[in-house]
Parts: structure tokens; C-alpha cells; sequence
């Protein structure tokens, strides 16, 4: 008798139900990405005990017949591909057709639904098997209901996380189909507490609101730029408004959100300098191209995605939210937080795991761009205002290098030295402090760079007595697969028996004192790294020797150093933060001051 048997579609279905239905968010997904499918505008999620009680997602969209509504809960039973020509322009979000088959295999469903016209349809499954079918109301679109997920599957249950962690899931997913999804009016209720609430009104700006807070959007800039294959969109925070981890970043495909390594790298890149470690921006990415440039089918959750000519596209991402975040940037303002005297609420993160609270979220209704809108209380962190329009740059076609424009510096005067670290300095709009080492790192920095780019045979010193430096056989063997990039930021190595090497020269404009130190260190990221980047080579090099050379804190320095040291700040390309992302200017207003002082009120 044969050992291989064709297994029961019952089975195959729970089997492919691990691969689909990850957790209750998996089944959040599946359902509201189906009614975005269905041409919704409205689109309401019902989750109780976080979805593990129940999921219930209402729509007004197009609906089913008997037929269909049957029908669907078959395996690779779909509407959106009928031949594999199909597969290479998928412009849906659903398409693989094993979503609700695998679904209702670990779960009971209810589902209403009606196309408009005719008698709606209720159908009832049970474990992947269809106990009732009956005539039900009409009203357009689809009712799903799932409850008790996993009924059949215990074991899946104990790799799930907490009520808030798996909620903090539908959060993150919900938020971000509404900013791929402007113009579709999504709500969710948790336990009968509305969680969020967006107009549907194709205001993206509006979205953003109700998930990041109006203080929040308001130093958010917008972006817009195209090339002959790519259409790229959307809104960036100024370097000042930034999170702990890159989940702030939103890159949605043709409508579809996805996590995509590359392009996140490339957002990130965008604000290199800008930005402390460890430190991420907030930004939404919206990306159009021809469906035939992308494969979405790489996952059974289509989370992930290639994409064809994925370097120009990077690069093109890069460029242009580099461009228009150094074009309006500004040094940072001290404010002092206004007083908004509402009902205690509790504040939420939505992109980290959520906590319910005892009492229902006050909310409130306030105009943005206008139009009425719901703010979530705990994200007010001033006065609201509208908030004003600004001009989104557009360049029309693709270019090799943008020319960033460079935001004017104001005139200084100095008026003294704090602790011998902070530089004051005044101007007509109020008072700065400047960070003096930061300030020099930013100039020795843009120095160095230029520098490192240009290494030549006429500057060059050649040592009485040569460096030496050891390493492992290995080591040796990538260093010298890197040799001519080390040596294009000025470090000459010599092969000196079989794992050992000497510089016998080195550029007049390496910092005295600190030459072995960073000669080390370059080779240190050469051998870190599998492949060397003469890009990332260049940075590393300039970065360390500005803080090298640069003047510390505790360091006096005289009036004329001083306004010497701004002078050449103000000449700087990017002189609002040093190398490392840090702050080198902080400005205080004429008013802000006069307001500490109750001169104004």
C-alpha cells in the first residue's frame, strides 16, 4: 500500500490557516482588506476580549449572491485573478484565495450579506464546514462575523500574548490601512470603547491627526516627486519630532501597506546627521508604479514585496525627503506647553502594545484643514489651530543628485559663554545657545568630508618610522579584498608578511595626535562589514576625525573665537545638527522670553 495520500481539504486548510492566520490581527487584516476589495466607503471593526471572543467587521460594499457567498469560503476560491497573467498586475489586496477558507477552519463564522438588489444571504460554518445557508434583510455589503478563533486548535492559543499586546496588533494594522486608505471612513471598537475613528473624507492630513496627535502633524512636511517608472508621495516630521524605533514608518505599494528593508534604510538615510542614534522619524511613503514592477505574491500574509528597479526607487526616496526636510528646517524653538484643560484620559501609543482603560477616552470634535474631525484627547499637546497648507514640492522627472536648498542662518551677535560649553548669542527674533563642540563637529565634519573625497599624491606625508598593524589570517584576507577603498579615504596600506601591514604615509590633514586611532577604526569597519562602502567608508572617516579635533566642553574661548566659530557655522551646509544627529542651535523667541518674565500674558 502507497504512503502518500492526498490529505482532506479540511486539514490543508488548518494547515494553511498557520500560515494565514498568525493571530487575531492576521484575521483583522483578511476580512477589512476584503471589504476595501469590495469598493467600501465605510468600514466598522468589532473586536471583543481583542478578537480571541470575536471579530466582526461590517462594510458597505458591494455584496454577494447566494452563489458567491457560498463559494467563498472554498480553498483558492477568489474574484481577483482568473489566469496567471493576472498574477503580474494585481492591483487588489486579497487575491490568493485562501483567506476565509482558512479562517473558518479554526473559528465559527456568521456571515450577512447582499449586493443591494436582491435577498441577502446568511451563511453559518462551523470548523471550515457550512451548517446553515438562509435568506437574510437586504442592506448593501457584508456583515463577517468570527468567533472563539482556535476553538479547534488549542495548541495555537498558548503563542499568543496578552489581551493589550494582541489589541496593540489590530491597532498598528487599522492605523495604517487608514492612512493606505483615506478616503474609507474605519472605525474599531474594542469591548464596546470606540478606539479609532476617521472621516473618510481623503484627507490624509486629517488621518494623520487622529493617529499622531495635531501637534505632531503640524511639523510634518509634505513631499512629492516622480520619476518615468515611479510616483512617490507623502509626509515627513522635521528632524525634531522623532521615535524610538523605525515602526513609525509607513510605506505603502499601490495601496498596499508593506515592510519593505530596503526603503525603510532609505528613509532613515534621508536624515543622516539630522537625527540622534537610536532615533527614527515618522513618516508615511506612498509609492505608485505599474503592478508589473512588484511581486506581492512572496508571503501568504503579502506583507512583504520586490520590487524592480528597487535601487533607483531608493535612491529617488532618499533624495527627495532629504531635499525637503533640509529646505524647511529650522533651528529648534523652546516653547512652553499650553495649558488644555480637559477631562483626565489615558494616553496612548498606537504603534505599541495598548492597555484598556477603565474609564471611556474623552474625545473631541475640532476642525483641521476645516472640516470637522476626531482627535483623541491624549494626542492634544496644544492649542489646536488649523493647520496651514504648505507648498509640496514637485519635481517631475527623475534626477542623478538633488541640489538641497539650504535654509538661511541667522545673524549673530555674541554675548557670552556658559560653564564653558554653550556659546549665547542674540539677533533681532530673540536669543541662541549653541552648542560650541557640536558647532565645530558639524564644520571639521563637512570638512573632512570634502577631504576624504579628494585623497591626492601632493597631500600626503610620508613617516620616519611606519605604523604597523596586526590582525588574524581571515581578518588579513578581507582587508586586502578592501584595500583600494581604504585607500580612497587616505589609509595606504602595505601587505607586510602574510597578516600584517604598514602605512608608510598618510594625508597632512589627518588629525595629529589620533592618526593610529583612526586608521584602526576604518579597517575596524572594513573588517565589521562583509562588503566595504566607500560611501559609508567616507562618513565613517569624516565623523571621526571632526570629533576628534573638536573643542570640548569646559573649554573657554574668547569673544572673537567665538563669533569666529559662528561665522563659520553659518557658512556650514547643514548647520542645525552635528554628525551624530544632535541639536548644535536652540532658539528662545523675543516673546517666549518676555512671556517667562510676564511682561506679555
Amino acid at each position: 500500500m502507497g504512503q502518500i495520500i492526498v490529505m482532506e481539504e479540511l486539514l490543508s486548510n488548518k494547515i494553511a490557516a498557520g500560515e494565514v492566520v498568525e493571530r487575531p490581527a492576521s484575521v483583522v487584516k483578511e476580512l477589512v482588506e476584503n471589504a476595501i476589495d469590495a469598493e467600501s466607503t465605510s468600514i466598522e471593526i468589532l473586536l471583543e476580549e481583542a478578537g480571541l471572543a470575536k471579530i466582526q467587521v461590517t462594510d458597505n460594499g458591494k455584496g454577494m449572491d447566494e452563489a458567491d457567498a457560498v463559494q467563498s469560503f472554498s480553498r483558492h476560491a477568489t474574484s481577483k485573478i482568473t489566469t496567471e497573467h493576472d498574477l503580474f498586475r494585481i492591483r487588489s489586496l486579497g487575491f490568493r484565495g485562501e483567506a476565509l477558507a482558512s479562517i473558518a477552519s479554526v473559528s465559527k463564522i456568521s456571515l450577512w450579506t447582499s449586493d443591494g438588489d436582491n435577498v441577502g444571504t446568511k451563511v453559518e460554518l462551523e470548523g471550515g464546514r457550512i451548517i446553515s445557508c438562509t435568506p437574510a434583510p437586504i442592506r448593501r455589503g457584508t456583515d463577517i462575523a468570527v468567533k472563539q478563533l482556535f476553538f479547534n486548535t488549542p495548541a495555537r492559543l498558548k503563542y499568543l500574548k496578552t489581551i493589550q499586546t494582541e489589541l496593540g496588533h489590530s491597532i498598528d494594522l487599522i492605523n495604517r490601512l487608514a492612512l493606505s486608505y483615506p478616503n474609507i471612513a474605519f472605525k474599531l471598537i474594542h469591548n464596546g470603547q470606540t478606539i479609532i475613528q476617521t472621516s473618510g473624507r481623503g484627507d490624509l492630513r486629517q488621518v494623520l491627526a487622529s493617529i499622531y496627535g495635531v501637534a505632531n502633524v503640524k511639523k510634518m512636511v509634505p513631499f512629492q516627486k516622480e520619476s518615468s517608472d515611479f510616483q512617490i508621495s507623502g509626509f515627513a516630521t522635521m528632524p525634531e519630532i522623532t521615535r524610538a524605533s523605525k515602526n513609525y514608518i509607513t510605506i505603502l505599494v499601490n495601496g498596499r501597506w508593506v515592510k519593505h528593508y530596503g526603503l525603510n534604510n532609505a528613509i532613515v538615510d534621508a536624515y543622516h546627521t539630522l537625527l540622534p542614534i537610536g532615533r527614527y522619524p515618522i513618516v508615511v511613503l506612498n509609492i505608485e508604479t505599474d503592478p508589473m514592477l512588484t511581486d506581492v505574491n512572496v508571503h501568504p500574509a503579502k506583507h512583504q514585496i520586490r520590487l524592480s528597479k528597487e535601487k533607483e526607487l531608493m535612491e529617488l526616496v532618499r533624495q527627495t525627503i532629504r531635499s525637503v526636510i533640509h529646505r524647511v528646517q529650522q533651528p529648534p524653538k523652546i516653547t512652553e506647553k499650553p495649558e488644555v484643560k480637559k477631562q483626565p484620559s489615558v494616553q496612548f501609543d498606537f504603534f505599541k502594545p495598548y492597555s484598556p482603560p477603565e474609564q471611556p477616552i474623552a474625545q473631541e470634535t475640532e476642525e483641521i484643514m476645516g472640516q470637522p474631525t476626531i482627535i483623541h484627547e491624549a494626542n492634544i499637546h496644544e492649542t489646536i489651530e488649523p493647520l496651514q497648507e504648505e507648498p509640496v514640492p514637485v519635481v517631475e522627472a527623475y534626477v542623478e543628485e538633488v541640489v538641497e536648498a539650504k535654509q538661511p542662518f541667522p545673524d549673530l551677535h555674541v554675548v557670552g559663554q556658559i560653564h564653558g560649553t554653550y556659546i549665547v548669542a542674540q539677533s533681532d527674533d530673540g536669543f541662541y545657545l549653541i552648542d560650541q563642540h557640536a558647532a565645530q563637529e558639524r564644520i571639521k565634519y563637512e570638512f573632512y568630508k570634502e577631504k576624504v573625497g579628494e585623497v591626492n599624491a601632493s597631500e600626503r606625508q610620508a613617516l620616519l618610522l611606519p605604523l604597523t598593524f596586526h590582525y588574524s589570517l581571515d581578518e588579513a584576507y578581507r582587508i586586502k579584498e578592501s584595500l583600494q577603498e581604504l585607500q580612497d579615504v587616505g589609509i595606504f596600506l602595505e601587505e607586510f608578511g602574510t597578516s600584517s601591514f604598514v602605512v608608510r604615509e598618510y594625508p597632512t590633514w589627518f588629525p595629529k595626535g589620533h592618526e593610529t586611532k583612526i586608521i584602526e577604526s576604518l579597517i575596524e569597519q572594513v573588517l565589521t562589514n562583509r562588503k566595504a562602502d566607500i560611501k559609508k567608508l567616507r562618513e565613517e572617516a569624516a565623523i571621526m576625525m571632526s570629533c576628534k579635533l573638536s573643542i570640548k566642553a569646559n573649554h573657554y574661548l574668547t569673544m572673537h573665537d567665538m563669533q569666529q566659530l559662528l561665522e563659520s557655522l553659518k557658512n556650514a551646509q547643514h548647520p542645525l545638527t552635528c554628525p551624530h544627529g544632535r541639536p548644535v542651535i536652540v532658539h528662545f523667541s523675543t516673546y517666549e522670553v518676555e512671556k517667562m518674565f510676564k511682561r506679555v500674558m
